[in-house]
């Protein structure tokens, strides 16, 4: 059903960006509609670290349409049971992004990325470590960019991995992501 509802949210988008091409706009590029984010991530425990780096740049093309690529960097690590387990990805994406109205978009992100990890258990249960595997994704939602000072906004979305492969760092639900637009 969920797949169903963003399946045809990117039709609508795409119907309604093809008419909003007939608005005039300026010829050429303009760097001030270039905007850098992304996602940024710390998190240290006991017993659980995570860094995620996820930079951004895109290019707001209209009032509807933006687009852009960026880079993931996730590793994280936890430790429970006497056993430890270390994972990591770094790959590229590509995004975009139809605003039907101002601070309301709807976005459509593949990415490919490179995993690997390993675990281990202590006490000399020894070690299994995971072969580097390129795992495609297809990340789909929706989200608010809510305005930041003069050009910069917060970024709240809802995103789902549609494609579903074993070792996608998304797992198997929708997840929300909180990122920055300057």
């Amino acid at each position: 059903m969920l797949r169903k509802l963003i399946f045809s949210l990117i039709i609508a988008s795409l119907a309604l960006a093809a008419k909003a091409q007939d608005e005039p706009e300026k010829k050429g590029f303009d760097k001030e509609n270039l905007f850098f984010g992304g996602n940024f991530g710390l998190a240290f425990g006991s017993s659980y670290t995570l860094v995620n780096v996820s930079p951004q740049v895109g290019y707001r093309f209209n009032r509807y349409v933006a687009a852009g690529a960026g880079i993931n960097f996730i590793y994280s690590s936890s430790k429970y049971f006497g056993f430890r387990e270390n994972y990591g990805v770094a790959g590229l994406n590509i995004f975009g992004r139809f605003y039907p109205i101002e601070q309301v978009f709807i976005q459509a992100q593949p990415e490919m990325n490179y995993t690997w990890g390993k675990q281990k258990y202590e006490n000399g249960g020894g070690e299994v470590k995971l072969d580097g595997k390129m795992v495609p994704s297809m990340l789909a939602g929706a989200g608010v960019a809510i305005p930041i000072g003069r050009k910069g906004a917060m970024l709240v979305m809802v995103q789902y991995d549609l494609l579903q492969q074993a070792r996608s760092p998304y797992g198997k639900n929708p997840f929300v992501s909180i990122g920055f637009n300057f």
